[in-house]
């Protein structure tokens, strides 16, 4: 039995940015922690107790891996685990993102009439 990208949906917050910052390359988990408030300027943090618990969570819903590849050990602390997108995380990320775009398209006649009261 297969499972369907659309029961993850809609993602909660955090896993949508650990997901997204997994969309460009393999990370480790301080990575994530790094990317996704550099992206946000600085209005998500995920502290490391949430993280963690949001990449077991991911890793049981087969929607990350633990990736077996590492940079060069010189350059690497070798305590580190790297995630990566599984081929579903991929899928459920661009449902996802459909998803926000449809409620964006169904919110810009409203706040535009809005403008004009």
């Amino acid at each position: 039995m297969s499972i369907d990208p659309r029961d993850f949906l809609p993602l909660h917050n955090n896993w949508f940015h650990i997901l997204l910052s997994l969309a460009g390359s393999e990370q480790h988990g301080y990575g994530i922690m790094q990317e996704v408030l550099q992206r946000t300027d600085g209005t998500v943090h995920l502290w490391p107790a949430t993280l963690y618990g949001s990449l077991k969570r991911l890793i049981s819903g087969g929607l990350i891996e633990e990736s077996g590849e590492r940079p060069a050990p010189e350059l690497d602390d070798a305590r580190r685990r790297y995630y990566k997108l599984t081929r579903l995380g991929r899928r459920v990320l661009d449902l996802e993102c459909e998803r926000m775009e449809e409620m964006l398209r169904m919110a810009q006649p409203q706040r535009k009439q809005e403008a004009y009261e």
